[in-house]
């Protein structure tokens, strides 16, 4: 081992092949202490005193992901070494972009190379001992489901990267608040943070508002105007829907991802860059790519790493705590609001088509309804109709709000916390006793000339058949192929819709 290099402690996770005694010593004799762990929980234990973890990756860059994950959750900045079978050493590109410290041949033993990984973790950027990394979440961000607390994770990974992220999902999931995210809880946080939506600007102003203009340029440019890019200097830039983007802009826009410099519009002079670029879009890209309406080149360039935000249908646990926020957020004269487990049970049933949007409409609809402090199942409207859009909502929801036993009113929430530990209603349970049977004898026969109610009728008996032929409803869920939290929800509307039948 070479003098100037100081002997490190190494976690090693190899779920392929065990470590070999010959091995570990030959590790040792380089400078390199190696810990073997076989499981998650066992690394977790181990993390405290370890300097370096040492994985090795199958064919895809998931476990280095789950990893980075995983130490951002528990506070630690520990450099990761990938090892990658020689068949698939495409890897290589993908884990140094995903922020591996190193990549070496999973057949690699020589001292020298693993001398060098030892070089590069002494170097001056690298930490001397992870330490744990307070990081508290961005002001106005709910993320409760797990599904939210992985995706925080990752972007507080990737924001520690300079490095070019697409963020993808419906309208009004919040990919603004995952950029914002990514900006805050980055090394420039103290720079601005300038947002742009493509969709919402005349095509001829968007160039004039990213690139800005030189007095002159044309007419009614009586003073130079600095455009977004400069304006976003040393923070961040954020473009929404992306998508939206005019062919000919997007021939410019790569072109300064490339060069790092912008020309203002009718100016010579290039201007150097020193901003982080963050786009959004809710289109499929490679669909728009087919079409002719996005440039391939510039999406390999702004999809350096992806992040999805998924649709609110899909992470329920943040349901109540965004109402919460919300409510705190909206509610004026001091009011202190709460809301009874029916009408939580309503909104955890509701599909959400439109995603948190949708959940703050009806949040300010039932302020403006509620005329006391507890907010109620008649307050709240939502946007999709119910099975029969002529009945006022209350009426509507009477047969399933009869399952719910809310004789006594839910005391005051005052955190998002107290909201995602309050109980379901015990219809809303993964273990309710309805059987299949039951919910197809009562599930009522569609009019034929009714398109949609053939389809939910469809529906409902491919899934009560998945039931019946399954043994658990994870591997209903799975033969379906949806997931266990939309099953979860289907199964609740369903039974809904089968107490109001029968109440008839």
């Amino acid at each position: 081992m070479s003098p100037s290099l100081i002997a490190q402690q190494a976690l090693w996770l190899d779920p392929f092949q065990p470590l070999a005694d010959a091995v570990q010593a030959q590790l040792a004799a380089g400078g390199l202490t190696v810990h073997a762990v076989s499981t998650l929980e066992e690394l977790q234990v181990k993390l405290a005193g370890a300097d370096l973890l040492v994985v090795r990756l199958g064919d895809n860059i998931e476990l280095l992901q789950e990893l980075q994950a995983l130490t951002v959750t528990l506070g630690f900045e520990l450099p990761i070494v990938c090892r990658v079978d020689r068949r698939h050493l495409e890897l290589v590109v993908a884990a140094m972009r995903q922020g591996a410290l190193h990549v070496l041949p999973a057949d690699e033993w020589s001292v020298e190379a693993w001398q060098g990984v030892l070089a590069l973790r002494e170097a001056p950027q690298a930490t001397a001992r992870p330490t744990p990394k307070v990081t508290g979440a961005p002001r106005s961000v709910v993320y409760v489901d797990p599904v939210s607390q992985h995706l925080f994770a990752l972007a507080q990974r990737v924001a520690m990267a300079n490095v070019t992220a697409l963020i993808e999902g419906p309208t009004g999931a919040g990919k603004e608040v995952l950029a914002r995210v990514l900006h805050e809880s980055s090394a420039r946080a103290r720079g601005p943070f300038v947002a742009l939506n493509c969709a919402a600007l005349p095509e001829h102003l968007i160039e004039d508002m990213l690139f800005g203009h030189e007095k002159g340029a044309f007419t009614g440019a009586h003073k130079e105007h600095h455009g977004m890019f400069e304006q976003a200097q040393g923070g961040t830039l954020f473009l929404d829907e992306i998508g939206e983007m005019p062919i000919h802009l997007q021939a410019k826009l790569l072109r300064i991802l490339q060069e790092r410099q912008v020309v203002r519009l009718g100016g010579e002079r290039p201007i150097d860059l020193d901003v982080r670029l963050v786009v959004a879009t809710n289109k499929d890209l490679r669909v728009a790519i087919a079409a002719r309406e996005f440039r391939e080149d510039l999406y390999f360039r702004i999809s350096t790493f992806k992040l999805r935000v998924p649709p609110l249908r899909e992470r329920p646990g943040d349901i109540l705590p965004l109402v919460a926020r919300l409510l705190a957020r909206h509610a004026n004269n001091n009011r202190t609001l709460s809301i009874n487990a029916p009408a939580q049970a309503c909104l955890q049933a509701y599909a959400w088509p439109g995603n948190v949007r949708e959940l703050e409409n009806v949040v300010l609809r039932a302020l403006v309804l509620c005329s006391d402090d507890l907010i109620t199942p008649a307050h709240l409207m939502f946007d999709e109709a119910l099975p029969s859009p002529t009945q006022p909502m209350a009426t509507q929801l009477q047969p399933v709000l009869a399952a719910v036993q809310p004789a006594k009113a839910t005391p005051a929430m005052q955190s998002a916390e107290a909201f995602y530990s309050a109980p379901l209603p015990d219809f809303l349970k993964a273990d309710t006793a309805w059987s299949a049977e039951a919910m197809l004898a009562t599930t009522p026969a569609p009019d034929s000339g009714n398109l949609q109610e053939a389809v939910k009728s469809n529906e409902h008996q491919l899934i009560m058949a998945a039931i019946q032929s399954t043994f658990s409803r994870m591997e209903a869920a799975r033969k379906l192929g949806i997931s266990p939290r939309t099953l979860r929800y289907k199964l609740a509307k369903l039974k809904g819709q089968v107490l109001m039948s029968t109440a008839d």
